[in-house]
């Protein structure tokens, strides 16, 4: 497990600030369609804005639970998330403990993550609950691959 987690932290980091951008952007286009909505229906839409913290929830829950297994910015930094035990893609369920333990720790603050640098495999609180671990998809693709006669 340790070539598969070797230099992750960091690019977990550069992965979520890339997430981050893109939450940012489609959030940003919501609230403009849902005003001109509140306008065109003379402030019967605006409701609707409540929806929008809901954004980053679903984004994360959405993209990890997919085929791919990773976020966008996962995806450009070559991370994929797996299942600790046998490295198959994560189910919803697991995708929204894991979602629901990232952003709770985030709101308490940034610390927590720092268990990263002292666990094993470099796994977050979030990791360790759902029962995932965040995997270069180049180790991880090298391991899968049948190793040559000769």
């Amino acid at each position: 497990m340790i070539g598969l987690t070797e230099g992750v932290v960091l690019r977990r980091l550069w992965a979520w600030l890339i997430d981050l951008v893109m939450i940012a952007i489609i959030v940003a286009i919501l609230w403009a369609l849902l005003a001109f909505l509140g306008l065109i229906t003379l402030g019967l839409g605006w409701g609707l804005m409540a929806l929008l913290p809901a954004v980053p929830l679903l984004y994360h829950v959405l993209f990890v639970s997919s085929a791919r297994a990773a976020t966008p910015g996962q995806s450009l930094l070559g991370l994929v998330v797996r299942h600790e035990r046998d490295m198959t893609r994560p189910g919803l369920g697991e995708s929204i403990i894991f979602t629901g333990g990232l952003w709770l720790t985030l709101s308490i603050g940034v610390w927590p993550l720092a268990i990263m640098l002292f666990t094993n495999g470099n796994r977050a609180l979030h990791d360790i609950a759902s029962g995932l671990i965040v995997v270069r998809s180049d180790a991880l693709a090298a391991r899968a691959r049948p190793v040559p006669f000769g």
